[in-house]
């Protein structure tokens, strides 16, 4: 079973920077993309950012210029710095892996989010 672990959340001033980092752990062949999504209170889950394996990266408009996605294919890590903090910044952030495949035949794909991490940007 993968697991995917959060962390690098927490409360920072407006303007301010965090980094949150994002760990696989377990038996697989590959992961297509990971990526960050956030939630805040009363909204749905949304895109934050994405990148593939191959280092191809999206970003949300509302983010884009602030914060970066970076990925170590050889660790199974992902992560987001993230800077010049906005109080609508403020939210649960999940990574999540994308279209993991146990196998190099396998033909199935599989996704998987990890546990959340508050990020609370307030003065």
């Amino acid at each position: 079973q993968v697991q995917l672990v959060e962390s690098g959340g927490g409360l920072v001033q407006p303007g301010g920077s965090l980094r949150l980092s994002c760990a696989a752990s377990g038996s697989f062949f590959s992961i297509d993309a990971m990526g960050w999504y956030r939630q805040a209170p009363g909204k749905q889950r949304e895109l934050v950012a994405v990148i593939s394996s191959g280092g191809s990266t999206n970003y949300a408009d509302s983010v884009k210029g602030r914060f970066t996605i970076s990925r170590d294919n050889a660790k199974n890590t992902v992560s987001l710095q993230m800077n010049n903090l906005k109080p609508e910044d403020t939210a649960v952030y999940y990574c999540k892996a994308e279209r993991l495949r146990y196998q190099r035949w396998d033909r199935a794909r599989y996704d998987y989010w990890g546990q959340g991490t508050q990020v609370t940007v307030s003065s």
